[in-house]
């Protein structure tokens, strides 16, 4: 492939660049800038998203008919990684999980009528919305369409929902929500999905979960159905839709998570290399030291993987592949790499990289998370297991032009 931008992918990228350098990085020293959950405080957050609003840099990767600059998946990546050097940095942008991933999917399957009513108060950022599948055990965690057990029951022109969720990203502040149910026992036609509203009678939030890590606005919530109404033209896709509307929404919203994660890995290495440079011990600079050296370069080898991995995935997935095993990979080698990338920063700056005097103690305790969210490591590895056994040396082939 071809790893030139576009001088257009260059000019957003360095906008941003400077938006995150010049408005973000400086509140983040500032404990008052944050929520009571660790996140950018929301008056604060609605004034940054009006200036990132005013400079043009608001949910670029939206088609420019609905409201943004049409990147696709590789500008995406280059543009994410940078808006993420900040831990503040997406949800400026209106390029934060879950309301990123749920606005990609209402573009690519909505009607007209729900793009209108359901994605440009999102798109606006009037509302918040949330993606509501996971459930407790017994119920679907990285198998929905074996273990789904809120039902949606068809009652007229109306389905009746009964269940409960969990881990709900943003559920506490949204309006707008993607639910996924049973809707009949066919295992693969078996799930649908639908929208509802915040207040739709017999839809409650039994508790916000407390998480180890910083949270995004909303948190993780438990969520219960008792007998709520959706009319039927709330369906997204058709009846029998939801697990490919799942595979749809899942697969781009991984990636992105990566080249969000990638701009906070980086970030690491910044905060590291500064302090290595300038803090001394035993008569040298710490960035002269062999150990320090190696610890560098080996998470700068791992990033640059990384940062390859998501291209080769983005790649894919802009040519119109699912890039089922592509995503896979990154997802988990960087999940890992965001982990290891915050221990090596906090080990090199020592005592004040345990402290809040940076970042990487935030980061840390939000990198843990990584290697849970969208598939744990090892559901990821256990397919692509499946498919080199299923492909065998045809797992490592290259596409041929034509």
């Amino acid at each position: 492939m071809d790893f030139t931008i576009s001088p257009k992918i260059e000019d957003y990228r360095a906008r941003i660049a400077r938006f995150v350098e010049d408005e973000l990085i400086p509140l983040e020293a500032d404990r008052a800038n944050y929520d009571p959950h660790e996140n950018i405080r929301k008056d604060l957050l609605n004034e940054m998203r009006a200036k990132a609003k005013a400079h043009g840099l608001w949910c670029l990767q939206l088609k420019e008919e609905t409201g943004g600059q049409d990147l696709g998946i590789q500008g995406m990546a280059v543009c994410y990684e940078e808006m993420n050097r900040s831990i503040f940095g997406p949800v400026v942008f209106n390029a934060a999980a879950p309301d990123d991933g749920n606005m990609k999917v209402l573009e690519k399957v909505g009607t007209e009528k729900q793009k209108e009513e359901w994605l440009q108060p999102i798109v606006r950022g009037d509302v918040q919305s949330a993606f509501v599948m996971t459930e407790p055990a017994p119920g679907s965690g990285s198998d929905p369409g074996g273990m789904m057990l809120t039902t949606a029951t068809k009652k007229g022109d109306t389905y009746v929902v009964r269940g409960r969720k969990w881990f709900i990203t943003g559920a506490e502040d949204a309006e707008h929500f993607i639910l996924i149910a049973r809707t009949s026992e066919d295992p693969r036609k078996g799930l649908s999905a639908f929208l509802h509203r915040k207040d739709t009678p017999g839809f409650r939030i039994e508790r916000r979960i407390p998480i180890m890590g910083p949270e995004e606005h909303g948190g993780h919530c438990e969520v219960v159905y008792e007998d709520m109404e959706i009319p039927a033209g709330n369906l997204l896709m058709n009846a029998g839709d939801g697990l490919k509307l799942t595979q749809i929404r899942l697969g781009p919203a991984r990636l992105t998570h990566c080249m969000r994660w990638l701009g906070l890995s980086k970030r690491c290495v910044e905060i590291a290399s500064d302090y290595a440079h300038n803090r001394f011990a035993f008569g040298e600079r710490l960035s002269q030291r062999e150990s320090v050296q190696m610890m560098m370069g080996d998470i700068a080898m791992q990033i640059e993987v990384g940062r390859l991995l998501v291209m080769k995935a983005a790649w894919e997935l802009d040519q119109g592949s699912f890039a089922r095993k592509e995503v896979s990979m990154a997802k988990v080698h960087i999940a890992n790499v965001l982990h290891k990338a915050a221990d090596t920063a906090i080990q090199i700056n020592g005592a004040r990289g345990y402290s809040r005097d940076t970042p990487l103690e935030w980061i840390y305790r939000y990198a843990r998370q990584a290697r849970l969210v969208d598939g744990a490591d090892e559901v990821h590895k256990m397919v692509l297991h499946r498919n080199i056994e299923k492909e065998g040396r045809d797992f490592w082939t290259w596409q041929v032009g034509e």
